[in-house]
């Protein structure tokens, strides 16, 4: 297996064939440009623009600064309600759980089952044209990703990340439309009935969208340190996914059946400049549109539509990546680095189209932006205009390359 946690050693990483020390001078002329100069980059993925400005990296900050990570926590902390053998908040009883553990949020955002909602106002008005809304049903698990309260994925290695991942694809099938195209690749679509998550996983009707995703730390509403993430299924597919979705069939019909991410990644490997990791199934990188400071998304070098299409050693493959995202960001500043991350990939309902042309990746939105202390706010002309960054995802890239190997606080102990 190829890795790239030596890239910055010259001759060792394989693929690139090449070091950033050793790229084409055509490169520097062109690129190092835009390194200094403010440029609007495109991201096909969503058909939007980001404004960089590369000049303002260097100016001084006299504004909030996050306070450092609080990383001493106890391995069991009897008032979590994610630990195991705890109580919930609504006087459930965990139980003694020793991998993954998931059971319905006890405060959904969406309900299972709710009044109908079916407006019957046709007249050609202006509330009729301008008030629109829609209900939404679903269902949402918390997912927690260990029983020792004082983890975090970084702190997992790739074999205790499996499990996790093993837990997303079950409760995805579980899910899954028996006419969906995936269907036949899912190994089951009902999960063992001695499954801890048996009885949670059982949707009552047809959902269109799962979102598996999580928030790490309290810079990112996070509300619980306990390793958790959480699944959303709702009737309709959101907004950030049906746009990439859109414009992955677009690139489908227009480039003769081709694959929008499959190329990027392809394109990527060969450039070497945004790379930060490479094994044998995925790739780790800041993307040429990243909005934030040190973006990155994880994405296969080859056609993958979700989950449920990994074979067993592609999913430790995917481990491996998500390790080394979070232990080089923890290395980055030396904190726990916050976070959002998602997974996007086929609908759980779509037609064969939309499932054919769906892509397997995983973002990562991390917030800050020069230290443990100072964080970026997409805020004023980002909110009123088009995103903007400072640094550029090269530069982002170089740094992140750097901060492989062992976690800082590791070394410490």
């Amino acid at each position: 297996m190829q890795d790239w946690r030596y890239c910055t050693r010259p001759n060792l990483f394989h693929p690139c064939r090449r070091s950033l020390e050793s790229l084409t001078s055509a490169r520097r002329m062109s690129n190092n440009l835009l390194d200094d100069i403010s440029h609007r980059r495109f991201n096909p993925l969503r058909g939007s623009w980001v404004l960089v400005s590369p000049h303002r990296a260097n100016r001084p900050w006299q504004g909030q600064q996050e306070p450092p990570a609080r990383i001493e926590l106890p391995a069991y902390d009897p008032s979590c309600y994610l630990c195991p053998g705890n109580k919930r908040a609504q006087g459930q009883t965990n139980p003694k759980y020793e991998n993954t553990f998931v059971f319905v949020n006890d405060y959904s955002a969406v309900k299972e089952e709710q009044e109908e909602y079916n407006p019957n106002d046709d007249s050609p008005s202006l509330a009729s044209l301008l008030l629109k809304a829609e209900a939404v049903t679903g269902k949402c698990y918390v997912l927690t990703f260990s029983p020792h309260h004082n983890l975090t994925l970084a702190d997992m290695s790739p074999s205790a990340i499996l499990p996790i991942i093993h837990m997303w694809t079950k409760i995805y099938t579980a899910h899954l439309s028996p006419s969906s195209p995936l269907a036949k690749f899912a190994s089951s679509t009902h999960l063992p009935p001695d499954a801890p998550s048996h009885h949670s996983t059982q949707p009552n009707q047809q959902f269109r969208w799962m979102q598996i995703f999580e928030n790490k730390g309290a810079a990112m509403g996070c509300s619980n340190p306990h390793p958790h993430g959480q699944i959303w299924t709702t009737s309709s597919v959101p907004e950030e996914p049906a746009m990439e979705l859109e414009n992955l069939k677009k690139y489908n019909r227009e480039q003769g059946g081709a694959h929008m991410l499959v190329d990027y990644a392809k394109m990527e490997r060969e450039k070497c400049e945004r790379v930060v990791y490479l094994n044998d199934t995925f790739m780790l990188l800041c993307p040429w549109w990243a909005v934030w400071p040190f973006e990155i998304m994880i994405l296969p070098v080859k056609h993958i539509r979700s989950l449920v299409d990994l074979t067993s050693l592609e999913q430790m493959h995917l481990a491996e990546a998500i390790a080394e995202t979070t232990r080089r960001y923890d290395n980055l500043f030396e904190t726990s680095f916050p976070y959002s991350m998602g997974i996007h990939q086929a609908p759980l309902e779509g037609t064969d189209e939309e499932i054919e042309c769906s892509s397997l990746h995983l973002h990562f939105y991390p917030p800050l932006l020069r230290s443990s202390t100072v964080r970026k706010f997409l805020v004023g002309y980002e909110l009123l205009s088009e995103p903007q960054r400072d640094i550029t995802p090269e530069q982002a890239a170089d740094r992140l390359r750097k901060c492989g190997g062992e976690l800082y606080r590791r070394k410490m102990s």
